[in-house]
């Protein structure tokens, strides 16, 4: 694969909510204003401020967009692709492409996490298929067949082929994924994102090292989850 090429831009807020927060502080403002001057009272706008000001904070807090570098070997590992905590890790049937089994690793991501998703091996993109479907809570195990999700097929550069899913849960109703059919993709590289609370799976060789725990925290680019062999 060459040398590992770092496209991240240094950015803070995700590109995805630039236009959504933007817009809203200027509603927020607005409203603010009218409020302040169309009242003897201050209360109105106080109550008002607490109330969508929270509300503005925690959608900015969703949308954070922290700069990450992998600082280890990326030869044969598998990287968390998404802040949130481990909900499952198991042999599964994949019917839709590798018609057997393989090791699934699976991340839920909360609507406090991050919500960017990274790639989690170094390769090359082999294809990306969206596929609509229902918006059952991301924990569940129907949810990685029978949701919405965009699964994105990478194959290393050893030549083992590894599915990424990004799922929509029952809040999130809007997956966006970056990846390119073709393309070579790096740990540290943004894969996608996907909005509120959601859920990303791994589909791994049966062989693959487990290097994480059921419920064990995890940090997008960062945790190490699974050593290739």
């Amino acid at each position: 694969m060459g040398e590992r090429i770092k496209k991240l831009k240094k950015i803070r807020i995700h590109r995805e909510g630039t236009n959504e927060l933007t817009l809203s502080a200027l509603v927020v403002i607005g409203i603010a204003t009218v409020l302040w001057y169309s009242f003897n009272t201050t209360i109105p706008f106080w109550i008002f401020i607490i109330i969508f000001g929270t509300a503005w904070l925690m959608a900015l807090n969703f949308y954070r967009c922290p700069i990450r570098y992998y600082n280890g070997d990326t030869e044969k590992m598998v990287v968390a692709p998404a802040d949130g905590r481990i909900v499952v890790i198991e042999e599964t049937e994949e019917n839709e492409y590798f018609h057997d089994k393989r090791l699934m690793i699976s991340i839920f991501m909360s609507p406090l996490n991050v919500h960017a998703n990274w790639f989690p091996v170094d390769g090359k993109v082999k294809f990306v298929h969206h596929q609509n479907g229902n918006y059952h809570k991301a924990w569940l195990p129907k949810a990685s067949e029978e949701n919405e999700h965009a699964d994105i097929m990478i194959t290393t550069p050893d030549g083992q082929d590894i599915l990424v899913r990004q799922i929509a849960g029952a809040m999130a109703r809007r997956i966006v994924t970056y990846a390119k059919d073709g393309e070579e993709c790096y740990i540290d590289e943004h894969l996608g994102f996907i909005k509120l609370g959601s859920r990303v799976d791994v589909f791994l060789p049966l062989d693959t090292e487990v290097l994480c725990r059921m419920d064990q925290p995890t940090t997008g680019d960062q945790t190490v989850i699974a050593k290739l062999k």
